[in-house]
């Protein structure tokens, strides 16, 4: 496992149709699609992230993509659910760092090897054929961390000092749109916080109360020891609500109701 950071320097143009790829993505549901599919040209990969937290630790921003299938959504969504970004060394390593003047862009490569806790190392990379993850690291003033990450197979070759660089020399432009993603969201978010409030008053009491620690970045289970229930109940809860809701997943709830 290492880091570093990244400096500014004097850098060779960018391709145009990267740079428009990887913005194309901003203020959509497929930010790490279009992040994957862009840096696809200079850097072949199999999965891409996109986490990011706020400064109270509650995830703002999650989206991944793969080359094949649904596999990182699924894992994405398994990493909101178990809070992984707790046990993620990127983002524990960000959230402990003393909080900077100015953004400071980092980047992070692991390997499976280098992951600690079993659930998390299982899931994210041993069950579904991960070997290893590069990252470009950001870490605002005001408290807010977010981690672009492009992961390997184990079919694919191991990142190298070339694939470092080129990684590195894209590091700025991922970490402006993914800050622009996050501004963006943000906004869309208040604009729907009365359409949601009024969508809420469907719901029960004790629907109303799990919904809004789900709400709040709190896993099913944390949730229910907030409300004071059995897990199995507050599942029930959230099938309920998710019901009338007319959603199936914990990402279309974070997304808003115009998901």
């Amino acid at each position: 496992m290492k880091r570093w950071p990244v400096h500014e320097a004097d850098q060779t143009p960018l391709s145009p149709a990267l740079v428009s790829g990887v913005l194309a993505g901003i203020g959509t549901s497929h930010l790490a699609a279009s992040y994957l599919s862009a840096m696809h040209r200079v850097l072949p990969v199999t999965f891409c992230t996109v986490f990011a937290a706020s400064a109270s630790g509650r995830i703002e921003t999650v989206s991944a993509a793969s080359t094949y299938g649904n596999t990182a959504e699924r894992t994405a969504e398994r990493y909101v659910a178990e809070r992984f970004d707790l046990l993620d060394p990127n983002m524990a390593w960000l959230a402990a760092r003393k909080l900077p003047k100015r953004a400071q862009l980092w980047m992070g490569h692991h390997t499976a090897e280098d992951v600690a806790d079993p659930a998390f190392r299982a899931a994210c990379y041993t069950d579904v054929g991960i070997r290893e993850r590069a990252s470009v690291l950001l870490l605002l003033p005001t408290g807010q961390r977010a981690a672009v990450s492009f992961y390997r197979s184990l079919a694919q070759p191991d990142f190298d000092e070339g694939d470092f660089a080129r990684l590195e020399a894209h590091a700025q432009l991922l970490a402006d749109a993914t800050i622009a993603h996050a501004r963006s969201t943000a906004a869309r978010h208040e604009a729907a916080e009365p359409l949601l409030a009024s969508r809420l008053l469907v719901l029960s009491l004790r629907e109303r109360e799990v919904i809004g620690h789900l709400l709040a970045g709190k896993t099913a289970k944390e949730a229910a020891r907030a409300v004071g229930i059995e897990l199995t109940t507050a599942r029930t809860h959230q099938y309920r609500a998710f019901r009338r809701l007319g959603i199936k997943t914990l990402k279309e709830l974070l997304r808003g109701p115009h998901a």
